[in-house]
């Protein structure tokens, strides 16, 4: 592929590796911008290349600096928005704030909808992002969203592994559908960690559903971020007598305790993927090991720039 000025990709400061992966894939180089910040801390953009009537994808990942990089992705969707772009695609590899998807007590945001209603008064067509924490979050949005699965590139790793006797856990019951596909996938056995959450970040294990013992135990989740449920998971497989625990997760935020809690656990490999950059390096948190996802997005928007299906890079249930 060619790159052309009606085909156009930029990235936002937040995930710049992927996004260089990512445009190498497709043949592509990211476009010429200038995304600073003023002395006061506000956000500058200004694009260099010419987008009238171009198809425009924007890579951000809004993570770490949640707050500052959904303003940098608003800025440079109004920016091209007010230059005559035809089409604006945000390509969120994470979407930030997606934990908070329903009123569930009283008086609280639900802030997945009001980042949804944020997008779209930016000027964005479309928007691609991958293992959303909920996907009825999709139903937010009046403009078309595509929400990839990161279960393709964990399945290849862990068959290339060739584990044997594998059982697939989910973290909590939220988790069953993909953990069932992904079990079925692998010719695996099911089992569900029965948990209790009693505030932001915390979680209260109860019991093991499933017959984990003597077993290689896969827990298979989309968000790592205190690590406080996984490491609880982990202990809990092994009191049941699982021979070798891992860990399947998309994105890998790692805050608060997260990492110290990784290394204090019995885990063998925590396979995250390439959709948040790891803020450890390997001498840190030797367990944890990323997969990338750039292939699959340059698949995704290639599909979307030349308007083919996209299903095609879903697995079949």
């Amino acid at each position: 592929m060619t790159s052309n000025n009606k085909f156009l990709l930029f990235s936002g400061s937040s995930n710049k590796k992927l996004a260089d992966e990512i445009a190498a894939d497709l043949q592509l180089k990211l476009g010429r911008s200038v995304l600073d910040v003023f002395s006061d801390g506000e956000i500058r953009f200004q694009s260099h290349e010419n987008v009238r009537g171009a198809d425009v994808f924007i890579i951000q990942s809004l993570c770490k600096d949640s707050n500052f990089n959904i303003m940098e992705l608003l800025l440079m969707a109004d920016a091209f928005k007010r230059a005559s772009a035809r089409r604006i695609t945000a390509v969120i590899t994470y979407y930030a704030y997606a934990r908070q998807d329903r009123k569930d007590r009283p008086r609280v945001a639900i802030s997945a909808r009001l980042l949804a209603d944020l997008l779209e008064t930016a000027g964005f067509s479309r928007v691609l992002t991958i293992d959303l924490h909920a996907t009825q979050i999709q139903g937010f949005f009046s403009i078309p969203v595509d929400n990839l699965m990161a279960l393709p590139v964990f399945i290849t790793h862990f068959k290339k592994m060739k584990l044997s006797n594998l059982v697939i856990v989910s973290p909590d019951a939220g988790g069953v559908e993909r953990a069932r596909i992904f079990a079925q996938k692998l010719n695996a056995d099911l089992a569900i960690a029965d948990k209790r959450r009693t505030a932001p970040n915390v979680a209260e294990l109860m019991h093991i559903i499933g017959d984990v013992e003597g077993k290689n135990a896969i827990i298979v989740d989309d968000i790592i971020d205190t690590a406080g449920t996984l490491s609880e998971t982990i202990k809990a497989l092994k009191k049941k007598g699982a021979k070798k625990v891992f860990a399947a997760c998309t994105h890998g935020i790692f805050s608060g305790q997260a990492i110290q809690r990784i290394n204090d656990s019995p885990v063998e490999k925590i396979f995250v993927t390439s959709t948040i950059p790891l803020r450890v390096n390997k001498s840190e948190c030797p367990k944890i090991e990323v997969l990338s996802v750039a292939g699959l997005f340059a698949a995704a928007i290639e599909s979307i720039h030349k308007e083919t299906s996209v299903s095609k890079l879903f697995l079949k249930k």
